[in-house]
């Protein structure tokens, strides 16, 4: 794996990067070249005080359409957006547009009613409305009987490419000025996100890594019966050898500012204090190019979740950035 800290001049970064992402792309799989036309449709609308709720889909391959909730405050132009990545929850999108499950997690709904953002949550593989029949929810071997050149993590990371593509084509949103938040497999998606698509401008990720090196318990990138979102990792976990780690993806998003906040008694990830160690080698990154106040990260020890103050903390990086 590449150091970081032998790297002294922002010339040699374009030449790393591309290594890097090589790596990375080795795991996760080769995206697709074309994006397909994506035909967004409204299926419902419904009004709210200072906002409008419109249920949407549109396409993401030739034959699958996905939907998703888009938040519009009333009588903003060149609004920034907010891209909403849900976490491992069943009820997918509902979650981020606040329509069950963690009232913490309604992150769509909340950041456009409260500070008049432009918003919009879709829904993952195998959660919310891309469940079907007997499938069931947060599952992975259907998508690799069908497929086994993109990683679900990749395939995840296509459908929010799409989801910013719809974000970048609406009138009212301001395409400069685009962030992504989530937390748990949304914070995983959104640290992914910024570091292969360069329109994200602003990231805040909670919970949603630990270091490929110190993890024990790998089961959740590799497992073939759960969420398997990185079944290329395998050989990889069993040689104690990566060809890339979490400081490489978060050194792919740069100079793109990230916050990355963190639970350091987290009971889903073995080694969640690795993280501090993965965004302090990616900050060498930023600082050599200039952004060395643009990768933050906080730790706290109120379980896997979001709280107010760290839903704070995003706040204050979104209204800083964005």
């Amino acid at each position: 794996m590449v150091e970081f800290g032998k790297l002294k001049s922002p010339i040699e970064w374009p030449g790393v990067r591309a290594g890097v992402v090589e790596a990375a792309v080795e795991v996760i799989g080769q995206l697709p070249k074309k994006r397909v036309e994506l035909q967004v449709k409204t299926l419902d609308e419904r009004d709210f005080p200072g906002y409008v709720r419109k249920r949407i889909n549109y396409f993401v391959d030739e034959w699958d359409r996905i939907s998703a909730w888009l938040f519009i405050p009333d009588g903003k132009e060149e609004t920034p957006a907010i891209l909403c990545c849900h976490q491992e929850t069943p009820i997918g999108k509902d979650e981020s547009a606040g329509l069950g499950g963690d009232s913490r997690m309604a992150l769509a709904q909340r950041y456009c009613s409260e500070f008049g953002y432009i918003t919009m949550a879709p829904d993952c593989l195998y959660a919310g409305d891309r469940l079907t029949g007997k499938q069931e929810p947060l599952k992975s071997k259907p998508y690799y009987k069908a497929s086994t050149k993109l990683s679900l993590l990749g395939k995840m990371l296509a459908d929010h490419m799409h989801a910013i593509d719809v974000l970048s084509e609406m009138k009212r949103v301001d395409a400069s000025r685009i962030g992504v938040i989530g937390h748990g497999l949304g914070g995983t998606n959104a640290i992914v996100l910024t570091a292969f698509d360069d329109r994200v401008s602003t990231c805040v990720s909670s919970s949603g890594f630990t270091r490929f090196e110190q993890d024990s318990n790998p089961v959740r990138w590799t497992d073939p019966d759960g969420l398997c979102l990185l079944p290329k990792l395998k050989p990889h976990f069993e040689s104690g050898s990566f060809p890339f780690d979490w400081e490489h993806l978060l050194a792919m998003a740069a100079p793109s500012p990230t916050l990355i906040l963190n639970n350091t008694q987290d009971s889903v990830y073995t080694n969640p204090k690795s993280c501090e160690r993965a965004v302090k080698a990616a900050q060498h990154i930023y600082k050599i190019l200039g952004a060395g106040g643009a990768l933050d990260y906080y730790a706290h020890t109120d379980g896997h979740t979001l709280t107010e103050p760290t839903l704070e903390l995003a706040d204050e990086w979104f209204e800083r950035w964005l």
